[in-house]
């Protein structure tokens, strides 16, 4: 185990094995090596910004068994919004002082493409100085499925329409027999990563998440780690990695033994020290909950994401971020965590 420490220390890249054992380590030592990485990188700030989480229907052809979201199993209670909504739901979100849009959908096979691509025009025209983060790699894959397109044309038709970045959604686990039993018939972990790539090709940035917490093994979440940070050196397209904590409520995956705060905190810090060219470790606290997201802040991570104002996801599934939250609160909470509140645009530039 020193060795690790020492190449950790030496700034030498952790190979899948090295990874793994890393969870061996006790929780303060491993969080005083991801916190020095952290701080090399960027001090004691930690990011957030002002955002509105739109979710503009819930219908969704695909099944997923970890989703409480979509209205094809445990929710009965089908949406799709009109642009008239979504121009409702964004004027009071900038009204608010949202700097951000963050759409992602269900994949909802009732709309035609340009109900999407549409939806992200309409923004664009009546918020044009707002940020546009939209459509996950799994959506993009559903709608080039969908309505016999490449990725390529998809991407085009996003970038046409207003798109600005990417979310990192849809990752979840990119070990195939992970997939196959938790979501199967949803991109690929290969299509998910060559969407990224195109994306980054197009001089655009994205995000990446990881679903973790559920059926997966710890070596899963490092041969993730890894595929994510073998992309980001031919790329650099990635902002942040965002470990997203599987919520239990109201889906069909009936995990029995739910994670516990040390393991949250180990993969945190495991995941600052894996991704050396990530320059974003995100915790986001509607997964992790607020408390334990600031907590992380000393384990590697240095982003909270952001107010939301409104998320209905992973709220579906338990997670207490159905409001979102205030900016003075979010401001107070870092502050009083021993950390310096630094407000950020959709591509970490300083506000």
């Amino acid at each position: 185990m020193q060795t690790i420490i020492k190449k950790i220390e030496n700034n030498q890249r952790i190979t899948l094995e090295e990874g793994v054992k890393l969870y061996d380590l006790d929780l303060f030592t491993l969080g005083k090596l991801a916190s020095k990485k952290r701080q090399e990188l960027h001090q004691k700030k930690t990011y957030y910004n002002i955002n509105r989480h739109i979710n503009p229907t819930n219908e969704c052809k695909d099944i997923c068994k970890f989703c409480a979201f979509s209205a094809n199993r445990k929710n009965p209670n089908q949406y799709t919004m009109s642009f008239d909504e979504v121009k409702e739901i964004a004027k009071d979100a900038v009204k608010n002082g949202a700097k951000e849009f963050h759409v992602v959908s269900a994949h909802n096979n009732k709309v035609g493409l340009d109900w999407y691509m549409g939806m992200f025009k309409m923004l664009k025209v009546n918020f044009p100085d707002i940020h546009i983060k939209a459509l996950t790699a799994a959506e993009i894959n559903f709608l080039a499925k969908e309505h016999n397109k490449s990725f390529e044309e998809i991407i085009t038709l996003m970038i046409e329409n207003g798109v600005d970045s990417m979310p990192g959604g849809g990752a979840e686990i990119f070990d195939e027999k992970v997939r196959d039993y938790i979501c199967k018939g949803k991109v690929s972990s290969t299509d998910w990563l060559k969407i990224h790539s195109l994306w980054h090709q197009r001089g655009r940035k994205s995000n990446a998440t990881m679903l973790f917490g559920h059926v997966e093994s710890r070596e899963n979440r490092i041969d993730h780690m890894i595929r994510l940070r073998d992309v980001q050196d031919q790329t650099g397209g990635f902002n942040t990695f965002i470990p997203l904590v599987y919520q239990r409520e109201n889906n069909y995956l009936k995990v029995e033994n739910f994670l516990s705060s040390t393991e949250i905190l180990k993969t945190m810090a495991i995941s600052r020290i894996v991704l050396d060219n990530f320059p974003h470790i995100k915790a986001y606290w509607v997964t992790s909950t607020i408390n334990l997201a600031l907590i992380a802040q000393e384990f590697g991570a240095d982003d909270l994401d952001g107010t939301i104002q409104k998320e209905s996801i992973n709220s579906a599934a338990g997670a207490k971020s159905l409001a979102g939250m205030k900016e003075d609160e979010f401001v107070t909470l870092i502050k009083d965590s021993g950390f310096n509140p630094t407000l950020r645009d959709s591509l970490y530039n300083e506000i």
